[in-house]
């Protein structure tokens, strides 16, 4: 999609307390899951009544920063909910709901982005640059041996001073577009999205990339205009992360793996910045996981993720 700077408004923003650097996470209501053997409950999503009546104001929400774009990003408009091809891994359904942070009222419309990395820390258009490791023969020019630890030294060059990295945009090397994708939000603001499980890679808890476009035009051709008023990332907690890793072929991974507390993009503040609420059977995650989240944004602002914005932690090649 492309973001359309021209069309953008220059007018004063009108009683909002939020500067343009903040957005506001919170976790949506609880999915219950039921039956023998994992079976999560279909109508998972559905009370979205209960799940609203919390969103009265600002005060039921915290305020996190912007994440940084990331190196991987590609406006590729797979306009499709369906983002897994043939990429094996956990199922996961991801339900992301978008309002407004003035309002709380669901922004309909909206187009979300999702993009993350294989079971083995592969990105989609960047095999030969992913710093994943495992099983399996690593697709050409990948890296050899077990990268472990978190990345040393200083950022690439370009990379913006804080060490973020949202400066450096690499440019895809192959015409792979696996895990990528963007949906419509529809009248309650939401989107859903089936894939897999995230893996990890060098220096990176397991996460998910996203962002949200709005004020643009839906064509045949996918999303047009507007602007990107969000970037971020959604994190996933220990315990899940350590369960799947006894699942193939995460277990086939030999890339040291980065903690959650570790992470230098996580903010550590729970669902405000990013940490999904997750519903899987406990006793055997690869049936499947559920994971939510509603993302409050400021619908005038323009985050791109690739301002310096003020993150602390990593480099570029660590995003």
């Amino acid at each position: 999609m492309t973001e359309n700077t021209e069309s953008k408004s220059h007018s004063p923003r009108h009683k909002r307390d939020l500067t343009r650097r903040k957005v506001m996470i919170a976790g949506v209501g609880a999915v219950v899951a039921a039956g023998a053997g994992g079976t999560l409950a279909a109508g998972a999503f559905a009370d979205e009544k209960k799940q609203d009546t919390a969103a009265t104001g600002e005060a039921c929400y915290r305020l996190t920063s912007e994440t940084t774009e990331g190196p991987y990003y590609i406006d590729a408009d797979k306009i499709r909910q369906d983002i897994t091809e043939d990429k094996e891994g956990i199922p996961l359904t991801l339900r992301i709901k978008v309002i407004d942070s003035e309002t709380c009222k669901p922004l309909r419309n909206a187009a979300v982005d999702i993009w993350h990395c294989d079971a083995l820390g592969i990105y989609s258009g960047y095999e030969s640059l992913s710093t994943g490791g495992g099983g399996g023969t690593p697709p050409p020019g990948a890296p050899s041996g077990a990268p472990s630890g978190t990345p040393t030294g200083e950022p690439p060059s370009g990379a913006p001073s804080g060490g973020t990295g949202g400066g450096v945009h690499e440019e895809p090397t192959d015409d792979e577009r696996y895990l990528r994708g963007t949906w419509r939000t529809d009248k309650q603001g939401c989107v859903t999205f089936k894939t897999i499980f995230p893996g990890w890679y060098r220096g990176r808890c397991v996460h998910i990339h996203t962002k949200v476009h709005v004020s643009g035009e839906w064509t045949d051709s996918g999303y047009e205009g507007g602007n990107t008023c969000h970037t971020g990332q959604f994190f996933f907690d220990e315990e899940s992360v350590l369960a799947s890793a006894e699942v193939e072929p995460y277990s086939t991974s030999t890339t040291e793996r980065t903690t959650l507390t570790e992470d230098t993009i996580y903010d550590q503040s729970g669902t405000t910045g990013g940490l999904l609420k997750l519903e899987y059977n406990k006793k055997n995650i690869a049936k499947g996981v559920q994971a939510s989240i509603t993302v409050g944004v400021d619908p005038e602002a323009t985050h791109t993720g690739t301002e310096d914005s003020a993150q602390p932690g990593a480099s570029a090649s660590a995003s």
